[in-house]
């Protein structure tokens, strides 16, 4: 991963951005059950146990969610007053076992909390560090996050922002495709002229394009998907003569089970299916042909860092990258630990107190 530039430390988030279901999660709603039983137990026996509780993972990552656990914290505890909280940022980078935040104060109060705050660090932190690799595999080239379609609509919020952090931390553009995504930094959804609208049109992309542009706003980066006919070339210079100044890039999205119609006569010495290198270029160069070298081309379909890296280990001349479902694989897994009771060490084995001059204070 690139190391992150130096940048100014933000307030955090206001914790009723993240429109959290307060209650529920006060009630242990969304907790493992047998913390509700622990604090429980607890409060039955009158004990409350002052604690500092310190959570971690074990990955090179990019930290997301800390904002959304502080609220969590803040919102849902029993007495947030009573808590000290130290934590890192959202987007900051962080080591194996690295603590990444800790929290000291009466352990009844807060118990029921764990779940929650660990499942949103695993799944921000997910997003944040996927979205970071895929930035330093394109080069600081503009990515559009598009997992919207692959995963539950309730992860769009956190997940676009996670996203948007990774962005703004590598100084590279992150387009979110819906408006959900975009609404904890006050972003708008982004997107292209789909196969969807090509079909309401009878199949025509040209036409489709043309009444899309009469529609579109004169500040909209008008983005056309050229694969419909599996002819992206022909598709592309079509699209770039009806819509001229209008056509901010084309997408080349071919489906990986087919062989664009211009390769059809160079097979034989390279893979010919999906967006391949081949395709790309034969895009560019008949666009600069016909002089619109201005339209950006932008790729999607597969799309994952090895594939991203590869294209630009070969100069392949893409400008934006379009990427799904890669970017919510994988695991990034926190784990808490009770490490000190009433002042005194009381981590299991393997597990004691790790300070760390990083973590700031929560006000």
């Amino acid at each position: 991963m690139t190391t992150a530039p130096t940048r100014p430390r933000r307030a955090r988030l206001d914790p009723t951005i993240f429109d959290l279901p307060v209650e529920k999660m006060r009630d242990g709603y969304y907790s493992d059950a047998y913390f509700n039983h622990t604090r429980s137990a607890l409060l039955y026996d009158g004990r409350r146990p002052r604690v500092v509780m310190q959570v971690f993972q074990r990955k090179q990552a990019m930290l997301g969610g800390l904002d959304e656990a502080v609220a969590i914290l803040e919102l849902c505890s029993d007495d947030w007053a009573g808590l000290t909280v130290h934590a890192l940022r959202d987007g900051d980078r962080v080591d194996p076992w690295e603590t990444v935040m800790t929290i000291e104060g009466d352990y009844t109060t807060f118990a029921h909390l764990e779940t929650v705050v660990l499942g949103t660090l695993a799944r921000r932190t997910l997003i944040a560090s996927n979205t970071a690799r895929v930035v330093d595999a394109a080069n600081g080239k503009p990515i559009i996050f598009m997992p919207a379609r692959h995963d539950h609509h309730r992860v769009q919020t956190g997940d676009g922002y996670a996203a948007f952090v990774a962005g703004a931390v590598l100084g590279a553009e992150i387009g979110v495709t819906s408006d959900a995504q975009a609404s904890w930094w006050g972003g708008r959804g982004v997107g292209t002229v789909p196969h969807s609208l090509i079909a309401a049109y009878g199949g025509n992309t040209v036409l489709a394009a043309t009444k899309f542009a009469e529609w579109a706003s004169d500040d909209f980066r008008i983005t056309v998907l050229v694969d419909f006919d599996n002819d992206s070339v022909r598709t592309a210079l079509d699209v770039a003569r009806a819509l001229g100044p209008r056509l901010w890039g084309v997408r080349l999205d071919t489906s990986s089970q087919l062989v664009d119609r211009a390769l059809w006569e160079e097979m034989g010495d390279f893979d010919p299916r999906g967006v391949n290198e081949r395709l790309v270029r034969k895009v560019r160069a008949a666009l600069d042909e016909d002089g619109f070298e201005r339209v950006k081309i932008v790729a999607s379909g597969g799309f994952t860092v090895e594939k991203i890296e590869a294209f630009e280990r070969r100069g392949v001349p893409v400008d934006a990258y379009g990427v799904g479902s890669s970017l919510i694989r994988g695991e990034y897994d926190f784990t808490a630990d009770i490490v000190m009771t009433d002042g005194r060490p009381t981590g299991k084995v393997g597990r004691s107190f790790r300070p760390n001059a990083r973590l700031e204070l929560v006000e």
